[in-house]
């Protein structure tokens, strides 16, 4: 049991995850992944290569940590991961791995000096709080899909109807329940899991469903990924007539109801929930305007079928914008915008022509008399190709002085230098919103709601 000496030594624990989080969770995994390779299907090798999910991992221990006191304040945090673990079908015997190697890492990583027994013990017991929360959240949704009409539990054997390709990139999947029977209804914006095997070994993967549900069928939509295990397992071997074990659909982030505006907005292979989301949205008669980026045409998936609910639906409008365009004459349907979408484009895209501010009031600050948006400035820095994330937010100097901070984290192991940012960012921006200091981070501090933390960022002299 979690008592308040343990609360108040995990607590303690917050400084030390704030700085080493990262290199404690890549020792997690690698130790895991060691002892227990049964636990491997569960994870994108791609995503541990590339960090992601080391970093995910790190903040969400360093959430808990810090919020150990008030989980009320996880916010959505909980429920994405339920869902994520509902989508693989994680169940309670994996949780004890997952604890073992956990305090197995603390204590290796932190050392035995400052990672005492009692802190061990600490987390031990904070770890079982969590599993327990988790567990029972995971039961509830788990019981609540079988029960409901077509509902199933664990895997179900689903059959490729047919493959459609949709651009030079993505291919859709039709698949229908092996045994005849009706399919639970899922959610616009939900995803699915499916469990193959790729050479003899085991693995999972979770996939957006990109049409509304029919009580039938379902659809996915895949892109062909560089290197991508199971993304090209599929285009090249997922034919008419294969058999894939599917796992019921998952995911909490879905379409409501509301006869309010609707904008969605993706870009790339994030079109496909947001095509679930349109279809079931389109009959409302709602005003609707979807916005889609792409590199370019030929990559640009379900345009026809998009522009033909234009043609239907009055009420709906489609805004595309390509980051190259072929010239008009190649047969190549023109997009309203070329290069990135930027805040000039969706002041003409948006249903009331003006833009408002869309975010939280402290992502947007007053300097020398200019109305700045923070997000302005970090999406400008984020095309610099040394770095991989970054943000910025306003602080004062000794002298009482508003200035603009900016932090970044790299993509590789060069870190640009000051003068290179500045430049960089001169050339792109006025003058009131080049940041005066630029500050390299192992990883950016994130909310219970997976944002980033702007009070949470250090002090450019603590940094």
């Amino acid at each position: 049991m979690l008592s308040p000496a343990h609360r108040a030594i995990v607590k303690s624990t917050v400084p030390l995850l704030e700085q080493g989080g990262e290199a404690l969770t890549r020792h997690f995994y690698a130790l895991m992944f060691r002892e227990h390779p049964e636990v491997q299907p569960f994870f994108n090798q791609a995503h541990q290569q590339g960090g992601s999910q080391q970093r995910a991992l790190a903040n969400a221990v360093l959430l808990y940590a810090r919020h150990i006191d008030e989980l009320e304040k996880l916010g959505d945090l909980v429920a994405v991961i339920v869902n994520k673990h509902v989508s693989l079908q994680i169940l309670p015997g994996h949780y004890p791995i997952v604890g073992a190697c956990l305090l197995r890492a603390i204590r290796e990583v932190l050392g035995a000096e400052v990672a005492t027994d009692a802190v061990i013990e600490a987390w031990g017991a904070a770890y079982g709080q969590l599993a327990e929360l988790l567990i029972g959240a995971e039961k509830t949704v788990y019981d609540d899909t079988a029960a409901r009409p077509g509902g199933w539990r664990g895997a179900r054997a689903f059959r490729v109807a047919r493959r459609v390709v949709e651009s030079d990139e993505i291919t859709s999947f039709h698949l229908v329940p092996v045994d005849g029977g009706a399919v639970v209804a899922h959610r616009p914006g939900q995803y699915i899991g499916l469990r193959l095997d790729i050479d003899g070994r085991e693995v999972r993967r979770n996939y957006s469903l990109s049409a509304a549900s029919d009580g039938a069928s379902l659809r996915i939509s895949v892109k062909r990924e560089p290197g991508g295990l199971v993304s090209g397992w599929l285009h090249a071997h997922a034919q008419a007539g294969t058999v894939l074990d599917v796992f019921p659909p998952a995911g909490h982030f879905t379409l409501g109801q509301s006869a309010r505006p609707l904008v969605l907005i993706s870009g790339g292979v994030g079109i496909t929930p947001t095509l679930a989301m349109l279809q079931a949205a389109v009959g409302s008669g709602r005003p609707i305007r979807f916005i889609h980026a792409a590199r370019d045409a030929g990559v640009h998936a379900f345009r026809d079928w998009v522009d033909g609910l234009v043609a239907r639906h009055p009420h709906l409008r489609r805004f595309y914008c390509y980051e190259r365009h072929t010239p008009a004459g190649a047969g190549v349907p023109a997009p309203d915008a070329v290069g990135r979408i930027e805040r000039e484009h969706l002041a003409r895209w948006l249903p009331d022509g003006n833009i408002e501010y869309l975010g939280r009031l402290d992502e947007q600050v007053k300097i020398r008399g200019f109305r700045v948006e923070l997000g302005e400035i970090e999406t400008v820095l984020a095309r610099h190709p040394a770095i991989r994330e970054c943000a910025v937010c306003m602080r004062k100097d000794e002298n009482g002085q508003d200035r603009l901070l900016a932090y970044f984290v790299c993509n590789g192991k060069r870190v640009p230098p000051f003068d290179e940012l500045l430049r960089f960012l001169k050339d792109r921006l006025p003058s009131h919103m080049v940041p005066a200091a630029y500050v390299p981070l192992e990883a950016l501090p994130l909310t219970p709601n997976g944002k980033v933390d702007r009070a949470a960022l250090p002090n450019p002299e603590h940094a």
